[in-house]
């Protein structure tokens, strides 16, 4: 069956809910495409579907718990830490960002601690937790039943609850907190990073073996301190400079004149516990085409 214009607008209707569903599932916006996309194929073909969001929200599900299952092996030979894909959200590409849990959700501390997951206990906790579906629809979309769906969120907020208060901060609070973190570290301000860095503060670095980037998580604070003062002062660095990323603010790494990292710190308080930082080029190329 061809598909009619109306049909069409309904799935544009929700494409943005669909690709936000995808990426919070993947950690991945390029992965992400290509599960909207399919899912697209499989509406043009259909002519059952009477709730298209019900049914769209079923199929980019279980395309992305399939795929999340292979990943996890690929994963597993990454060169270096793993980390996901940074996005622009502010442009409302990601579906709504009207909650504290649609935003937190897409947070890249929330989507790290998601890895820890198995891939039915992440779906359900993202249809809940950031798209609202009650745990009968959860059941519905990944066809099991209600206690099962209750069980598999209960044990997901286990996993995560902890780490929450981590994103209890307002965003004007963590973007002064931003930048009196980029001040103190373009001015080799040591004091002032003491003070900004917690005790157990913890450094993730992507470069995927195509980005100079650190092998291994830095959990040392005194050689992440000299990290951070040797970074900022490198003749190489062009700029540091104040932007956003999934909806966080974050700092944009400029070197030889050319985008190469995003770093995004995690506050617990005034306090950094982590920070995030994407340089693998193949992570970028999305976020560049939002914000080039």
């Amino acid at each position: 069956m061809g598909v009619t214009q109306e049909r069409l607008e309904r799935f544009e209707a929700n494409r943005r809910r669909l690709f936000g569903l995808a990426y919070r599932l993947l950690g991945e916006a390029s992965e992400a495409e290509d599960v909207v996309q399919d899912a697209y194929l499989r509406w043009e073909r259909s002519d059952s579907a009477v709730s298209p969001e019900a049914w769209l929200a079923k199929v980019v599900t279980n395309l992305c718990l399939d795929r999340l299952t292979s990943a996890r092996a690929q994963r597993e030979q990454y060169v270096g830490p793993w980390l996901p894909e940074p996005v622009f959200a502010d442009s409302g590409a990601l579906g709504p960002l009207e909650t504290v849990e649609q935003r937190e959700s897409l947070s890249l501390g929330m989507l790290v601690l998601l890895e820890r997951l198995t891939p039915p206990e992440r779906a359900a906790f993202v249809l809940r937790e950031a798209f609202g579906h009650s745990h009968r629809e959860v059941a519905e979309i990944l066809e099991l039943d209600e206690a099962h769906v209750r069980q598999l969120y209960r044990r997901a907020r286990q996993h995560v609850g902890a780490a929450r208060r981590r994103f209890t901060a307002a965003p004007e609070q963590r973007r002064k907190l931003l930048e009196r973190f980029l001040e103190a570290t373009l001015g080799g301000d040591v004091a002032g990073l003491e003070r900004m860095l917690a005790e157990d503060v913890v450094a993730w670095s992507d470069g995927g073996g195509k980005a100079p980037a650190l092998r291994h998580l830095l959990v040392d604070r005194e050689k992440l301190l000299r990290y951070l003062l040797d970074l900022a002062g490198h003749p190489r660095v062009t700029s540091m400079t104040a932007g956003t990323a999934n909806g966080e603010p974050a700092i944009m790494l400029d070197v030889d004149g050319r985008f190469f990292a995003v770093i995004v710190p995690e506050f617990d308080g005034d306090r950094i516990t982590a920070l995030y930082a994407v340089a693998n080029p193949d992570k970028l190329a999305f976020f560049m085409k939002q914000t080039m």
